[in-house]
């Protein structure tokens, strides 16, 4: 768990090929963004975009990458994936035939606390 607020909270995947992977979890059981209203979903929304930027600013990947998928689960959640070049399936998406047997990026000592604090400072800001 990287940041609760009421509504929705943001974990860190553990994927050794994807440091960075976050998802943003609606809290509630909606299945679908249209079944929020309105209100709810610019606010979800916008966590997801803080999530994207402090990820670029921390981890400055190559692209990020945004999916809500939830055909397994079906429990509103967003992906926010960061992307380097030479990761195990760039440029093609996460979920695709690796390109490659891993991955050789290289982030610096620290960006896990520092992602938590950028996330806690730039988050608990939108509630």
């Amino acid at each position: 768990m990287l940041w609760q607020g009421d509504r929705a909270r943001v974990v860190l995947v553990d994927d050794a090929d994807y440091p960075g992977f976050c998802r943003v979890i609606w809290q509630a059981h909606v299945k679908e963004m249209t079944d929020l209203p309105e209100a709810d979903q610019l606010h979800l929304m916008r966590l997801v975009f803080a999530v994207e930027a402090v990820l670029r600013t921390v981890l400055q990947p190559e692209k990020i990458n945004l999916a809500s998928l939830g055909n397994m689960t079906p429990h509103l959640h967003w992906h926010v994936i960061p992307r380097f070049r030479d990761d195990r399936h760039f440029p093609s998406p996460v979920w695709a035939a690796a390109a490659r047997e891993q991955s050789a990026q290289a982030l610096p000592d620290g960006w896990q606390v520092r992602l938590r604090e950028s996330l806690s400072a730039c988050l608990d800001a939108l509630g």
